[in-house]
């Protein structure tokens, strides 16, 4: 699908020195960028490429060139010519024989050698370390670059030699190259004349070994024209050219190493064509020659793709003019050509794709087109749906494609323009196979040589063209006016038809061009395109990147203030403009690719490693939505235009390079890999087909549908509220129906639930549906990075219906269940009834969730109801059989679900039916369902319930069975506790209540529920279990009043009351128990010293006071002074802790963020690594903790089984809170065990009543100095941990800034007034 395009053409000349004289060979100088010529006269002609500057593209101004004569003898002439990289000096040959170093810097030569018979040819190997020269008495020598001789061995058995000195040896035989080396150096090949030959053509080809200089292997004698071989630089072909017969013409084969022909093509006619010269470029991928033909000379390139050599461009010269080339060293798609009388060009060309917006493809072959439509067939060429006939091979083509009208313009290599109109593409079927001749344009005037061409208008053109070279125009005998025109033009071309255009034809004659419009031009253009958002205006590329407008019959703008904008930072050779901006206003990008793989928009690079690059257009109109581009890593990048608009692509393509590492997650990759290494991007299918069509090296096409794009033809899909649509894409491409619904929206879809039926209107297509629907939004995971919520017009146009407000039976947390119930109204509303739409309805109930199997059941009972009464009802013929139904249930869902509820539904002939359809064993069932029939209705009822854990239901049943049936009752509710309350509602005899409610009580007592369980016995007046629940939880109170329900003696309350206090004690509960010895045992001591030991301290003094007891007041007294003394203790220990704690975490935290640091270093050359390498390294640095480095250990040892880790887990869950030295939870541990040492509300309430107490027993000072000390204990811990949190969130810590002090004297002046001080007496406050 690839065409080679001719982007630039620079020419200049070179001034030889006398008339008569010609340049005969030429070669190269890489490095310094130098060419050299050697002419007739013995002169070399040095150039440097930088002459060929654009300013001379349009100027006939003679290059400046070095001229060096060499000393000759008058009669010795150069026979061949070569460059020396190692040397850094020609090495030249000449027909006595002399090979000659020629230094160009230092205007030296120097003779290093002399054979006999003269020089024929010099060729040096590709590494440089070897020169092969071949006699004219035909001896082949090998020597090395310090011109020691290896070997010499004769071209033939018997060659008789031929003595280049003779008169008679034509100048002709002088040119070609008759060794010719593999890239690698290692052997080389040459063609010499068979002896004893009727014909002077018969030759045969040698291939030669590098070292030993032995014949490897040689070809049969075949009769070959002139002596031109050419080996393929990859080293997979020897091309040659075969002298064939006189009505076939010459044709190029192809030999192997091994010396055997291996395919060949023939050049096309006319017959007397010969072959001049032939060579491959730098990459092997195009083979040029020279092909003599009548009076003109042709420079003809070749491409091979899928087993076909197609002739891609040619330049005609007059043959006089004696063209030879040379394709640039190290640029593959330049080559220079020269004439005998030094006119030199460079001609520059890149790989394009013709491809119209319906995805017509058209290819050139020689003097075809090829036609193509994509979007019917992938035809890879050189196969075609139909081609077109030209009279000469196509140069350059362009194509118009709009409103249904499909023009092309071809130029031809004689100058001639032709122009063909095509039918509409529904009338393409007619056109199979044959081929159209188009007849060139009449034009009263030359049009000149086209260097670019596009279409302004259906019946306008615009071109670049030249007047004034000699290869311009080679068919236009009209020398007044070429004098006239020189140079570079830009041109407008009118055509007319003459002939009317016939619907369903090709119209391909009749045409007429005229040149309206003229504009010289200053400046090398690089490429022109038209301009999307303006009718006759095109954009004009200069060299250097500069991007001006053309607007029709007014020229180039070149005062137009936004061409900056337009303009590119460097020379794009592919250049394309296009409409942007689907929800916003259109606006034109242009968007160009360089000659490095720069992909630039205007004056910004979006991707440096660019290889390719088209669009899509969602809505397959002019406005882009998506680029599309293939990097040179061979990745696809699908590229929304938003991003580009909005500079998003760093974050969302990672500068479109892949980094081999799996650290990154499946899901985030945004590209998609190509599967074979160079294909490129030869079409795009707009619109609902959201297709990118792939052309490999081999020439083979494939086609992909990149989610992205096809999601976003869904999407509009859904948009424009075509649901058949979306349906059918979403069947194609295999993506998941969830879409439809996600997209929309849970409420948005129901909504539309009967129109998506009704469009659909298939009932296969619908229960595909209804059995992918799943809960899970794919909106969030699956198709998160492709799929964006509908902005406000699309939502706006999603819901412009009559919305009649959510129904109460959908449930929006029940995606499955409301989605179903909505498509299943629908089907009931919009489809007729069918057997297939019952079935669709089943299915909706069966993937309901939980699945409506009753209700499904309920259905086809109904119509085995029918099927069993005969009846004639209509309806019955627009249901299936009930065993289809239910066979069609038994699919979609669990045979022992429907067994068990056709259970439910308690119709034993209907699970019977079930259970054999089910495939199930007789003897499992039918013993079952016979016991049940032989019960009562309400046993038969109990006992599937109770199969079907349906206990509420049997419970309901066993009840009203009868009181015969209440211990089974009881049974079934304390097996099934939940069934208590329903009991008590049931049941409404007291005796029996009262049983429930005890055997509720024993149930709650069993499950530690105390406090309820003594409330339930309550309720049946089971006083003694009552106070022992209360008695178990510890509710000294309702023990106490339930005593007084069962009317104890005091003794018995007294003795009670000792127990309790007894029990609270032991609990850890003093203060509960010291109010039981002071109220109702009456013992103040113990009352007094449980208060104590509970520190209460107030209330002890009180207590105290009340008795006037000074006993107990002293004893009050001594126990606050110890308290208070191992509270300061405790406290002065605590700051200790604190600082010691914020310390060692400050010195692991420094130490892990050092280490963080150094680790984030080496992930760059991390990224460098292969993915397996990376995974490994990234599992080593993982496990570090804070003090190791690391330990490497095989793959092997790293992948643990998974009982390990869990063993590990459960060791790490039991030492969460122990603190481990130089362990990674160490730092963590660190933070939580500080916050874990802060004051409790129960400590400050203690601490409160402390103070109060100490003050007054009169205490003051050492009160004085429990609240200073809890105070500083208290500020040091809140500032540790606000620190702590402070530096845990910064990858930075400050020496000065993160202190202890200073984070104290914050929270000091922040907290000071605020609760978390309020246990503080204001009188001890400090100043």
């Amino acid at each position: 699908m690839k065409n080679l395009k001719l982007y630039s053409e620079i020419t200049s000349n070179l001034q030889l020195q006398s008339e008569g004289e010609v340049l005969l060979f030429s070669a190269c100088d890489i490095e310094r960028n130098r060419f050299f010529f050697a002419s007739s006269d013995n002169l070399i002609y040095t150039i440097h490429f930088s002459s060929f500057q654009n300013g001379r593209a349009w100027t006939k101004g003679p290059l400046e060139a070095e001229i060096d004569p060499l000393a000759l003898e008058p009669d010795d002439v150069i026979t061949s010519f070569d460059y020396l990289m190692e040397k850094e000096a020609l090495i030249v040959g000449t027909s006595s024989g002399l090979l000659l170093l020629h230094n160009v810097d230092g205007k030296e030569t120097e003779v290093v050698g002399q054979v006999e018979g003269g020089v024929k040819c010099i060729s040096p190997s590709p590494d440089g370390d070897l020169l092969g020269v071949t006699t004219g008495f035909g001896q082949l020598l090998v020597m090395t670059h310090d011109w020691d001789l290896l070997y010499e061995t004769a071209l033939e058995d018997d060659p008789e030699g031929l003595d280049v000195r003779d008169p008679d040896f034509s100048s002709a035989k002088m040119f070609g190259n008759p060794i010719s080396w593999r890239g690698d150096g290692k052997y080389f090949a040459t063609l010499s004349e068979v002896s004893n030959s009727s014909s002077s053509s018969t030759k045969r080809l040698k291939v030669w070994e590098r070292e030993a200089g032995a014949v490897h292997a040689s070809s049969e004698p075949k009769e070959l024209m002139g002596s031109i071989i050419e080996w393929m630089p990859s080293g997979a072909k020897i091309a040659s050219v075969c002298c064939r017969k006189a009505e076939d013409g010459p044709s190029v084969v192809f030999y192997e190493r091994n010396g055997l022909e291996r395919s060949s093509f023939q050049i096309d006619k006319p017959v007397d064509s010969t072959v001049e010269l032939l060579k491959w470029n730098c990459t092997s991928d195009l083979l040029a020659a020279v092909v003599r033909s009548g009076n003109y000379d042709s420079v003809k390139i070749w491409f091979f793709s899928n087993y076909h050599w197609y002739l891609k461009h040619e330049i005609k010269y007059r043959r006089e003019d004696g063209v030879r080339f040379m394709w640039d060293p190290t640029k593959s798609q330049q080559l220079i050509c020269w004439t005998l009388g030094g006119h030199v060009t460079v001609y520059k060309f890149i790989w394009v794709t013709a491809v119209m917006d319906d995805s017509t493809a058209l290819v050139i072959d020689d003097s075809k087109i090829l036609v193509t439509p994509l979007s019917l067939s992938l035809m890879p060429p050189p196969m075609c749906l139909f081609s077109l006939k030209f009279p000469r091979a196509v140069r350059e083509l362009a194509f118009y494609s709009t409103n249904g009208k499909k023009r092309l313009a071809a130029l031809l290599s004689d100058g001639s323009l032709c122009v063909a109109e095509l039918p509409t593409l529904d009338t393409w079927e007619e056109l199979e196979g044959k081929e159209f001749s188009v007849e060139p344009c009449v034009s009263a005037m030359p049009l000149g040589s086209f260097v670019h061409l596009i279409w302004l208008d259906s019946h306008m053109l615009l071109a670049v063209s030249h007047h004034g070279f000699n290869h311009s125009n080679c068919y236009f005998q009209t020398p007044s006016i070429e004098d006239k025109l020189l140079g570079f033009y830009l041109q407008e071309i009118e055509l007319t038809c003459s002939e009317d255009n016939v619907p369903g034809l090709l119209t391909s004659s009749g045409w007429h061009a005229k040149v309206s419009y003229q504009n010289l031009l200053e400046g090398l253009v690089m490429a022109i395109v038209p301009n999307p958002a303006k009718r006759c205006s095109a954009f004009v590329q200069f060299d250097g990147g500069e991007v001006f407008e053309y607007t029709s019959k007014l020229g180039i703008k070149r005062t137009d203030l936004n061409h900056d904008e337009m303009s590119f930072s460097s020379s794009c050779p592919w250049m394309n403009g296009v409409l942007v901006g689907v929800n916003e206003p259109s606006k034109l990008l242009l968007f160009g690719l360089d000659d490095m793989g720069r992909l630039h928009v205007g004056r910004r690079i979006l991707c440096s490693n660019c290889s390719c690059f088209s669009f899509y257009s969602s809505l397959a109109d002019n406005v882009i939505t998506h680029l599309i581009l293939a990097t040179k890593q061979d990745l696809l990048f699908i590229v929304d235009i938003g991003d580009i608009l909005h500079g998003e692509l760093e974050l969302t393509y990672e500068n479109f390079i892949h980094v081999g590492s799996k650290r990154r997650e499946e899901e985030n990759i945004n590209f998609i890999n190509i599967w074979e290494r160079g294909a490129k991007i030869v079409g795009i299918l707009q619109g609902e087909e959201a297709a990118v069509i792939l052309q490999t090296n081999r020439g083979n096409l494939e086609c992909i549908y990149p989610r992205k794009l096809v999601l976003v033809s869904i999407v509009n899909a859904l948009n424009q509220r075509r649901f058949k649509d979306a349906l059918f894409m979403v069947r194609r491409h295999r993506i998941d129906f969830n879409v439809i619904v996600d997209y929309c929206g849970l409420q948005v879809f129901i909504q539309f639930a009967s129109e998506f039926v009704t469009q659909v209107n298939n009932l296969s297509y619908i229960t595909e549906f209804v059995c992918a629907i799943k809960s899970e939004n794919l909106t969030q995971t699956l198709y998160k990075k492709f799929l964006s919520p509908p902005s406000c017009k699309e939502q706006k146009d999603l819901q412009a219906t009559d919305f009649k407000g959510s129904d109460a039976s959908l449930d929006d947390n029940n995606k499955v269940s409301s989605v179903l119930l909505a498509i299943r109204r629908a089907l009931e509303e919009q489809v007729p009834e069918s057997p297939a739409r019952e079935l669709c309805i089943l299915t909706t109930l069966a993937r309901c969730n939980p699945p409506a199997l009753e209700e499904a059941l309920e259905r086809v009972k109904v119509i085995r109801e029918m099927e069993l009464l005969g009846s004639d009802d209509p309806r019955r013929k627009n249901c299936p059989s009930a065993e289809e139904a239910l066979k069609h249930l038994l699919w979609l869902s669990d045979s022992d679900s429907v067994f068990e509820a056709a259970l439910g539904l308690y119709d034993l002939n209907l699970a019977a039916i079930v259970a054999l359809n089910s495939q199930r064993d007789p003897k499992e069932f039918l013993p079952f369902l016979q016991e049940l029939e032989h019960m009562p209705i309400l046993l038969m009822c109990y006992n599937i319930d109770l199969r079907l854990h349906r206990f509420e239901k049997a419970l309901n049943h066993i009840v009203s069975a009868g009181d015969a049936h209440f211990p089974d009752c009881m049974n079934l509710m304390k097996k099934n506790p939940q069934l208590f309350p329903l009991g008590l509602q049931l049941i409404t005899d007291p005796t029996k209540r009262g049983q429930v409610l005890k055997a509720w009580g024993d149930h709650l007592s069993d499950e530690k529920c105390f406090e309820d369980a003594a409330a339930t016995y309550l309720c049946c007046f089971s006083l003694q279990k009552a106070v022992k629940a209360y008695r178990e939880c510890g509710n000294w109170s309702g023990v106490l009043t339930v005593a007084g329900l069962l009317k104890l003696e005091k003794a018995e309350v007294m003795q009670l009351a000792h127990e309790l206090c007894e029990e609270l004690q032991a609990l850890g509960k003093p203060g509960e128990a010291a109010k039981i010895a002071l109220e109702y045992c009456g013992d103040i001591n113990a009352g007094i010293n449980l208060l104590i030991m509970a520190r209460d301290w107030e209330e002890a003094l009180r207590v105290a006071f009340l008795h006037r007891r000074e006993d107990l007041v002293s004893e009050v007294k001594n126990g606050s002074l110890e308290c208070a003394s191992s509270l300061i203790d405790e406290y002065k220990e605590g700051l200790e802790k604190v600082g010691k704690y914020l310390a060692r975490y400050l010195a692991v935290r420094q130490r892990r963020l050092l280490l963080a640091a150094k680790l984030q270093s080496e992930e760059r050359s991390m990224n460098d690594l292969d993915d397996d390498t990376a995974s490994e390294a990234s599992s080593t640095f993982s496990g570090m903790s804070v003090y190791t480095t690391g330990t490497r250990k095989s793959s092997a040892a790293s992948t643990g089984s998974t009982v390990a880790s869990r063993a590990r887990d459960a060791r790490r869950q039991r030492s969460r809170g122990k603190i481990r030295p130089g362990s990674p939870g160490e730092e963590m541990a660190l933070v939580e065990h500080l916050k874990g040492m802060s004051l409790t509300a129960g400590a400050k309430r203690e601490l409160k009543s402390l103070l109060v107490s100490l003050v007054m027993l009169g205490n003051e000072e050492t009160a004085r100095k429990l609240q200073h000390v809890g105070e500083s204990f208290q500020l040091s811990h809140m500032a540790a941990v606000r620190l702590a949190e402070d530096t845990m969130s910064n990858d930075i810590i400050n020496e000065h800034a993160h202190t202890l002090e200073r984070y104290v004297q914050k929270v000091k002046s922040e907290m000071q007034d605020s609760d978390t001080f309020s246990w503080r007496c204001r009188v001890f406050l400090s100043p």
